[in-house]
């Protein structure tokens, strides 16, 4: 039953199940809509982590308190992500949506005024808490625009807007912020999001379950229906490790290129955002085609993709990091592949994600996704890798007999640290492979269920 209030929602006349699935024409139109808006949505996520070493530098803080910056921020994200989830599957999806942009487009821009870390810890908060009404709103509404064997590479086209919007800050955040100071490079962050409202209000939002072959039962359960899924789990934990890396990356790779490769931040910028371009677009194409094509003949397909792409960013990862100075023609290739390797991650999982729940309960299912993998993987990652970094740059000083830490010793305490990244990406490759012997029997029982 859909809640009648004042964010009503506008396909609530039209039974479900009952509505025509949209053609091509029609769904790629808001498909672009809402992939602009993910690519701005992590164009504002990304600018603290540009302008990571000149805010560290102002504030005279150590790589555990930028750590905690992270996972401040995504604690209330996966918090928050809940109750909008579960909002998302009973109210207007776009008006919920553009609340949302125009709640973390103004936190962003508030950090004009910032003037000590505590304020920029709030500020991040109140851009955390609008940006969590983006995933669960925009792949529910994905998944009722296109059918279930089409739906990766829509779902993988909308998730480039983490490697594309990353791209993006780090190319212009770090120039912006080397000319004209870190604030103004997330003023200018801030304002294209609000462009997209009007097009957002625009839209016509499709009946839930508009895309499936089947009507959907009219009783699609409860949260406990999404929690009865045995490879639900298995993804829930993937995404906590997937995050823990990514989030990791786009932390503390600018610092990482300052440090250990000697690049000025305009320069670490730039340098973080080929690696977010070109590994993610490729890597995220490469996820949504191949997810399509192999669903058609294995079941499981998707997810042994996702299990052996994360396999192989392990050694990549490994190699990579620890090139060092003089080394950035190495260096920057394995590291960019390895990005591309786990980006596949978005375009197979979240597709298999929509496959294994109801329609009515995607948002749902989603939400619970963000808040295990935020809580549990993201929050924590920055955090823990900072804590990390600032441990092994006192153990290497004290190595070399001085009692403080120096800028050479941050540098080899967050090379260090970073070696966590291949680590995880080995645990992240055997949940996958887990999942993926899983997921035909959860889709057979639900295919049972709903008298397909």
């Amino acid at each position: 039953m859909v809640t009648k209030g004042t964010i009503a929602t506008e396909s609530a006349s039209t039974p479900v199940g009952q509505a025509n699935t949209p053609n091509r024409a029609i769904a790629w139109w808001p498909l672009a809509v809402l992939v602009a808006i993910n690519v701005l949505n992590f164009y504002d996520r990304q600018v603290a982590g540009a302008v990571v070493e000149p805010v560290r530098k102002e504030f005279h803080l150590t790589d555990t308190q930028i750590g905690g910056l992270n996972t401040a921020f995504t604690l209330l994200y996966g918090l928050v992500g809940l109750p909008l989830g579960l909002l998302a599957d009973r109210v207007s999806r776009k008006k919920l949506l553009a609340i949302g942009i125009t709640v973390w487009a103004l936190l962003t821009a508030s950090a004009r005024w910032i003037n000590s870390y505590s304020f920029l810890v709030i500020s991040r908060l109140g851009v955390g808490v609008g940006e969590a009404t983006a995933a669960p709103t925009a792949t529910s509404w994905i998944g009722d625009l296109f059918p279930a064997e089409r739906r990766s590479k829509p779902l993988a086209l909308f998730m480039l807007g983490v490697p594309v919007g990353g791209a993006l800050s780090f190319f212009f955040s770090g120039p912006i912020a080397q000319k004209l100071g870190w604030r103004m490079a997330m003023l200018a962050a801030a304002a294209p999001a609000l462009v997209l409202i009007p097009l957002l209000l625009m839209l016509h939002e499709p009946a839930r379950g508009a895309s499936e072959k089947h009507a959907p039962p009219a009783d699609a359960g409860s949260i406990w229906a999404v929690l009865s899924v045995p490879t639900f789990w298995l993804i829930a934990i993937s995404g906590a490790l997937v995050n823990f890396i990514l989030y990791s990356i786009g932390t503390f790779f600018p610092a990482f290129f300052s440090r250990i490769h000697h690049m000025s931040v305009a320069r670490a910028g730039v340098t973080t955002g080929i690696v977010y371009a070109v590994g993610g677009i490729l890597g995220g194409s490469v996820a949504g085609v191949w997810g399509d094509r192999i669903v058609k003949r294995n079941r499981s397909g998707r997810m042994k993709i996702a299990s052996i792409a994360a396999l192989l960013a392990v050694p990549l990862s490994y190699f990579g990091i620890h090139q060092g100075i003089g080394s950035i023609a190495l260096a920057l290739p394995l590291l960019t592949i390895a990005y591309g390797l786990l980006n596949m991650y978005y375009g197979l999982v979240y597709a298999s994600i929509q496959d294994i729940v109801a329609p009515a309960l995607r948002g749902t299912s989603m939400a619970i996704y963000f808040l295990v993998m935020y809580v549990f993987g993201a929050s924590w990652g920055t955090l823990i890798i900072g804590k990390l970094s600032d441990l092994f740059a006192l153990h290497a000083a004290h190595l070399a007999g001085f009692d403080k830490i120096n800028e050479a010793f941050k540098a080899i305490g967050l090379q260090q640290a970073l070696l966590a990244i291949p680590v995880l990406s080995l645990l992240l490759a055997g949940v996958l492979w887990l999942g993926s012997r899983t997921i035909g029997r959860d889709l057979q029982q639900r295919e049972e269920r709903s008298g397909i």
